[in-house]
């Protein structure tokens, strides 16, 4: 199987500004990312941004780096300029890991793309969790994920879906995994595409491809994935966790 990684790097994180270069256990969180993408069947990783400080330490460790554009709205955007420098065709896969996602494993990158490749309806493939800590249904930093009978993906949102409307219904919570295969012809129907009035409510970019009518398939991650770093309670905690051991 053929694919590549493409890792975006925001420095102006709203919530975390300069959160790429955050320092854990002696390396920048970045550099985290990059070397388990490194572990996966991808044939190359690539990290995307928009500032010069980010570039320079990720060439000091030996990644390879495009400067895109900084007025992108997305990752997804950034992406999908990275697919044009890079001069890919519409069929290629192209996996989106979240730079701040550290401790992913590489296990789950070749799971999305393997399962993209098995597709023949949906053009993007994602991953989800099962929700087991009753405070993450609630949280808005945890995104939930409902799906059909087909693990397509019905709806995307940072509020707790489905909703539970008598107490005793079994109901089970899939917390989404912001780890994307993409087609990159959807990626470039997708920066054509004004942005969708969902996409802009709940913040989530997947919405855009929901609204104009690509199909998503999600899968449950082979590998459990320890959460991502959204806020300095996450890295702190996360810093901690890693100094430990």
């Amino acid at each position: 199987m053929s694919f590549i990684v493409v890792i975006p790097a925001r420095y102006q994180s709203v919530r975390l500004p300069g959160k790429p270069l955050l320092e854990l256990a002696g390396k920048p969180m970045i550099q985290h990312v990059f070397e388990r993408a490194s572990q996966s069947e991808a044939k190359q990783v690539y990290i995307a941004t928009d500032n010069d400080e980010i570039r320079k330490v990720c060439e000091g460790f030996g990644a390879t780096v495009c400067m895109t554009d900084p007025g992108h709205a997305s990752g997804s955007d950034r992406i999908e300029e990275v697919t044009r420098i890079l001069e890919l065709r519409n069929s290629d896969i192209v996996v989106n890991v979240q730079g701040d996602e550290p401790l992913i494993p590489p296990t789950v990158i070749n799971q999305v793309a393997e399962n993209l490749k098995a597709q023949d309806i949906a053009e993007l493939c994602t991953l989800y969790e099962v929700i087991d800590n009753h405070k993450d249904i609630d949280n808005p930093n945890v995104v939930k994920v409902v799906t059909d009978k087909s693990n397509m993906a019905l709806y995307f949102s940072r509020a707790g879906i489905p909703f539970q409307r008598e107490k005793d219904t079994p109901t089970i919570y899939k917390r989404h995994i912001g780890l994307y295969a993409y087609r990159v012809g959807a990626l470039r129907n997708f920066v054509q595409w004004p942005l969708a009035e969902l996409e802009q409510s709940e913040k989530l970019e997947q919405l855009r491809f929901m609204a104009y009518g690509i199909k998503i398939h999600l899968a449950e991650c082979v590998e459990r994935i320890p959460p991502g770093i959204d806020t300095k309670a996450d890295y702190k905690a996360l810093k901690k966790q890693l100094e430990k051991h």
